[in-house]
């Protein structure tokens, strides 16, 4: 029998054993709602204390009553003193059932219960002999019945496609998750404090729209019954945002999910979280200080440190960073000096050369230097910025929302800031010239012709408000999933994501 043939009989004979279990738990069930005591029909019990507020309070509350609510996740014992665990969001706490305290009827029916079942215990707490804080019971409740078996710790959810299918069973059997959402939570809230500090307002901008503007991706697209036009979910914020800016927000965010109808790898999911903010007034550089600041401070209020852990790599988020330019490391890493090229077509040889075919998504031929630029930093040295590091200096062809490089016009105020060779934030000294920007987007329009679904739409509201004059603007975008990856210490998106996109189950 091979290896795949054992594993699946394996699985067989838990499936089993589950839906056995299963069936007993519904048995009990049953006579209980037979005899009147329907956990289900328990509305609501009214606890005086989580767990961690017990141990807070241990002096003040030791020998007297108190009420605690959880589940049940572990049992010991079989004769006059059953051990047993119940976990709330806060944590453990140790139940001490004793014959003597609940007598036999109760005892009898504490032993019945399943592990997942939610009780409600009043008792007094008290310290055991080996130093653990207990309740010992003197009354419970049986308050819902868990019918599904909890995977044992064995078997439990290690398989990765099951744990983000049955999140809510992974953060039960595995207590390391459940830390990393609340970790998640605290982050956010800490990035919300951060630029609330610095005088930035939190907006909401929509969600449905009939354009998918402000970033190069594949939307998802849905139709509107009642207009009849198809409409698309937003695949950035951006445009939105500038337009409050148009309107005298001089500091502007908004935190939320983005679509965007592409590939799902560990880096990769088509709904994320994403932050967006623009300042008046400032610029790329403005942006650089900002970025560094934010997710060094908010690492060291999280982690209690600037140098992070992240899969063996020891990574130091200090400012300042690294900051060099596309071109310079293109340099370093491919050994060619753009600088010194002079024309498309040279360009296109040296792509023909370094075997660039599998990145391009049109003609050899129709792509300019700016783009095989790019193309090469992808492919040789994205993968090197393992320390923070901020890209400067990005082609205008693929950067047709940001102000030319002042001095250089084939160039961009544009950064990207990588960690671990991902990237975590996108950033420009903003194009406000209409004028401009019209001809940006109508090239964009060409290259949609040519093939390139990703290009940009022209927004014709957007190009209304930046008409209307827009101030010289920093903008940026910030990639919160990836940012709680790196603080985290996690592998994968899906990792942080409590309900990741997955395939449906034939």
């Amino acid at each position: 029998m091979s290896n795949e043939e054992m594993k699946d009989l394996e699985l067989h004979e838990i499936e089993a054993k589950l839906s056995e279990q299963e069936g007993l738990r519904r048995e009990k069930l049953f006579e209980l709602q037979q005899e009147g005591k329907d956990p289900f029909q328990v509305y609501r019990v009214e606890r005086t204390h989580t767990t961690q507020q017990i141990r807070d309070e241990y002096e003040q509350v030791e020998g007297k009553e108190v009420s605690i609510a959880g589940r049940l996740l572990s049992k010991r014992g079989q004769g006059k003193v059953i051990f047993a665990d119940v976990y709330d969001r806060e944590g453990k706490m140790q139940l001490f059932v004793k014959l003597d305290n609940v007598g036999e009827d109760q005892l009898k029916f504490f032993k019945t219960l399943d592990l997942g079942d939610w009780l409600f215990v009043k008792g007094a707490p008290f310290t055991t002999k080996t130093g653990e804080i207990s309740v010992l019971v003197e009354k419970f409740q049986l308050i819902a019945k868990s019918v599904k078996p909890l995977p044992d710790k064995w078997h439990g959810l290690k398989d990765p496609d099951l744990r983000y299918r049955r999140r809510e069973v992974d953060i039960i059997s595995n207590p390391e998750v459940k830390e990393t959402f609340l970790k998640r939570s605290r982050i956010i809230s800490e990035i919300r404090r951060f630029l609330d500090d610095r005088g930035y307002l939190e907006v909401e901008t929509p969600i449905l729209s009939s354009i998918a503007g402000g970033a190069a991706a594949r939307p998802f697209t849905t139709h509107h019954n009642s207009l009849d036009i198809d409409m698309y979910l937003r695949i950035a914020t951006e445009l939105y945002l500038k337009r409050l800016i148009v309107a005298g927000f001089e500091k502007v965010y908004d935190m939320g999910k983005n679509f965007r109808n592409e590939g799902i790898d560990y880096k990769h999911n088509p709904e994320f979280t994403m932050i967006e903010l623009y300042e008046a007034f400032a610029d790329y550089t403005d942006m650089m200080d900002l970025v560094e600041e934010l997710v060094s401070s908010v690492a060291l209020k999280v982690t209690g440190s600037m140098v992070i852990n992240y899969q063996g790599k020891e990574i130091d988020l200090t400012p300042p960073w690294r900051r060099v330019s596309m071109a310079d490391l293109v340099r370093e890493h491919v050994g060619i000096d753009f600088d010194q090229i002079q024309s498309d077509e040279e360009a296109q040889a040296i792509a023909k050369s370094h075997h660039l075919e599998d990145e391009m998504k049109k003609d050899l031929k129709a792509y300019t230097k700016g783009e095989i630029l790019n193309l090469l930093f992808e492919k040789y040295a994205e993968k090197s910025l393992i320390q923070p590091t901020l890209v400067t200096d990005y082609p205008v062809e693929i950067s047709p929302l940001t102000k030319g490089k002042r001095g250089n016009p084939a160039l961009t105020e544009r950064f990207e800031g990588f960690i671990n060779a991902s990237e975590i934030c996108n950033a420009y000294s903003e194009l406000n010239d209409p004028i401009i920007q019209r001809q940006r987007f109508e090239q964009q329009a060409r290259e949609r012709d040519l093939g390139d679904d990703e290009a940009y739409v022209i927004d014709e509201e957007f190009m209304s408000a930046l008409e209307t004059g827009m101030p010289p603007t920093g903008g940026m975008g910030i990639g919160i999933d990836r940012i709680i990856m790196f603080l985290t210490d996690s592998a994968s998106i899906r990792d942080v994501i409590l309900f990741p996109t997955m395939k449906p189950l034939a």
